[in-house]
């Protein structure tokens, strides 16, 4: 196992160590007989002054100093690990998860009280603006979780005035944790880039991939597993699948410099069974040009198969080593799903982090060593699970049956049509009836089928809107919201109650034992500009 680092030398016993070598134990011996008598003393006088109802778990701003008075309980051991899997759901808000549980519910016909896997975790919510907008994009929000403080939108671990933070997963890989970000969307996206990169701007997707590796980066490589989509921001703009500005070879470098690099899930299990986990890491497993396909869309690997691999190959790395860890997993495409408006794409894709979310509490029940935490980094949409269609006063409905019919993306569906009305505009009415209205599940009116072949080159917006309305469901816009995110846990009361979305990072900071303050220094200085 990699040897943590001390990071709070006391810079005069340092300098008294070497005017009188001899006196170094001593002065240790001592040193720490009065640092414990001082913190036994603090902590009960903090004990006895709290009211009994500050002293609950999660109460006010003692939440996140419970860790101490465990220390001093024989009923609560401390862990000798602390595996921390933080999940983001990203764009995901309470009516995402309550149009999810009804569709759900209809599916599988289920009781109305049957409960998603999430929902049996939820302890909170968190607020989410950033310091630009009272409305957060995903940069700014997950630089709340990594650095534990706000930034503003667009800004990868920077703040505002563009001078780098120091992430919980620099820290924690400078404490000898194994490190990973898994995700279906491009590993260059600006969830998983702020926890390993530092970036002006999200945009600069060519530096966040160089930082992912360690090029460039003070602290060198920082992360064990990337797992994820973007393989394009890895090749040079020569290469047919690349995506770059530059020249450079990023997977040829990876191979290089001792990267196990797979192209498909099954090509790192087999590393894994093979190598064995620790042998296996780090690796770069990057299984699509941009983002990974909707789930709707019959995609695989699904989200909760990565969560199983990365968690087989981080807990056996983790076994091997004796190391901790820290991962974070992603929902990607849940915001995704937001931004088309499509809810048929959005149900399936939090059925698929809800999956997630059950193997990494499993995982975590089966060990004892492991927190999870799921969180979003804020709601996109504005999704609301009921719609008016018609002037006079609405029905009180809303028709899952017509979401459990839709068999493809919206996305999917309008690229399918846009290829026949390029090919013969005679070929639109022939896929109408007999590939869009089989895979929609309803037939539509004239009015529909006129919006659609007006719209034929570029469909998308139209086929979600007509989706949603026959399902009585409402977007109020094809953005974000402000609206507050749900906050889902095992292992982590502290985050019991209304958080800041920086409450997750200061959580993480504690859980982890890392020293932010310390990781920025060592980064400054780094190239943040593309």
């Amino acid at each position: 196992m990699s040897e943590k680092r001390d990071l709070t030398l006391d810079r005069d016993e340092e300098s008294l160590r070497r005017r009188d070598p001899s006196k170094a134990h001593k002065i240790d011996s001592a040193l720490v007989k009065a640092i414990v008598g001082l913190l036994l003393i603090a902590i009960g006088a903090i004990l006895v002054w709290l009211p009994p109802s500050e002293k609950a778990v999660g109460a006010g701003s003692s939440r996140f100093g419970d860790w101490s008075a465990n220390l001093l309980s024989n009923s609560t051991p401390v862990p000798a690990k602390r595996n921390v899997i933080l999940m983001v759901s990203d764009g995901m808000g309470p009516t995402s998860l309550s149009l999810t549980r009804s569709f759900r519910q209809y599916v599988d016909k289920l009781p109305y009280n049957d409960i998603l896997n999430l929902d049996k975790h939820f302890i909170g919510h968190s607020r989410t603006r950033s310091t630009s907008s009272l409305i957060t994009d995903s940069a700014a929000g997950a630089t709340a979780f990594s650095c534990a403080k706000k930034s503003y939108n667009g800004a990868i671990a920077v703040l505002d005035d563009d001078s780098a933070c120091g992430t919980v997963l620099e820290g924690a890989k400078l404490n000898g944790y194994l490190t990973g970000l898994v995700v279906r969307t491009s590993i260059t996206d600006a969830t998983p880039a702020a926890f390993a990169a530092h970036a002006q701007d999200r945009s600069m997707q060519d530096l966040i991939a160089e930082h992912e590796l360690g090029i460039g980066h003070p602290l060198g490589r920082s992360v064990d597993l990337l797992m994820g989509g973007g393989l394009c921001h890895f090749l040079p703009n020569s290469h047919k699948q690349g995506c770059r500005h530059d020249d450079r070879d990023l997977v040829q470098y990876a191979k290089e410099n001792g990267w196990r690099v797979a192209m498909a899930l099954e090509e790192l299990k087999q590393e894994r069974e093979h190598h064995g986990a620790n042998q296996t890491l780090p690796a770069l497993a990057l299984f699509a040009p941009t983002d990974m396909p909707w789930e709707i869309d019959h995609s695989a690997p699904s989200l909760a198969d990565m969560t199983q691999e990365a968690l087989a190959l981080m807990g056996s790395a983790s076994d091997e080593t004796d190391q901790s860890f820290f991962m974070l997993i992603e929902g990607s495409r849940i915001d995704h799903a937001g931004h088309s408006n499509d809810p048929s794409s959005q149900v399936r894709e939090v059925l698929a982090y809800d999956e997630a979310f059950k193997i990494a509490v499993e995982f975590a029940k089966s060990r004892g060593d492991t927190v999870v935490i799921s969180t979003s980094d804020h709601e996109t949409g504005g999704l609301t699970a009921g719609r008016q269609t018609t002037k006079e006063y609405p029905e009180y409905v809303w028709y899952p049956e017509v979401l459990a019919n839709v068999d493809h993306s919206t996305h999917y569906l309008a690229n399918e049509l846009a290829v026949r009305a390029s090919q013969d505009k005679k070929d639109v009415e022939e896929f109408i009836e007999q590939v869009l209205e089989p895979s929609l599940g309803f037939d539509l009116n004239k009015h529909e089928k006129k919006r659609i072949k007006k719209h034929a080159h570029s469909a998308q917006d139209v086929l979600a809107d007509i989706v949603s309305t026959h399902a009585h469901v409402g977007w109020t816009t094809h953005g974000h919201t402000a609206v507050d995110v749900n906050v889902y846990a095992y292992g982590a009361d502290e985050l019991r109650g209304s958080n800041e979305n920086t409450d997750i990072g200061k959580f993480l900071v504690d859980y982890l034992g890392v020293d932010l303050e310390f990781v920025t220094e060592k980064i400054s200085g780094i190239r943040n500009k593309q």
